[in-house]
Parts: C-alpha cells; sequence; structure tokens
C-alpha cells in the first residue's frame, strides 16, 4: 500500500492537491493550523491511495512525499 505524508508545516493549503488527486482523499484540514497559520492538507482514507504521487508532483511547496 503507497503511503503518503504531507509535512503540515510546509503546507500553505493551496489546495492544488485536492484538485489532482483521483480518488478524491487529499483534503484540508479545516480543524489543524500550522505554524504559519495555515489549514493543511490531508489525506482522508489513505487506504484508497494508489500511489499516482499526483498531489506530490503538483505541490509547490514540496510538502507532500508518495512512497510505493
Amino acid at each position: 500500500m503507497p503511503k503518503v505524508t504531507i509535512n503540515i508545516n510546509k503546507c500553505k493549503g493551496c489546495k492544488l492537491c485536492t484538485s489532482v488527486c483521483p480518488k478524491k482523499i487529499v483534503v484540508i484540514d479545516k480543524k489543524t493550523l500550522n505554524a504559519s497559520g495555515f489549514c493543511p492538507a490531508s489525506i482522508s482514507e489513505p487506504e484508497k491511495c494508489i500511489g499516482c504521487a499526483f498531489c506530490a508532483q503538483i505541490c509547490p511547496d514540496v510538502a507532500i512525499e508518495v512512497e510505493k
């Protein structure tokens, strides 16, 4: 199963990753604030991840890593 790691302190909540996820499991966590005051992205259902890494590729802050 692929593993997605999001560095919440690098994420600025731009939502680009949420727009490219084919499984729609990358979401913005509105209950969490990072050190910069942004709501970071998170993975709602990690077991549904197919490891495409589209989220990591589009992230302008290099805050997402996908391991297969």
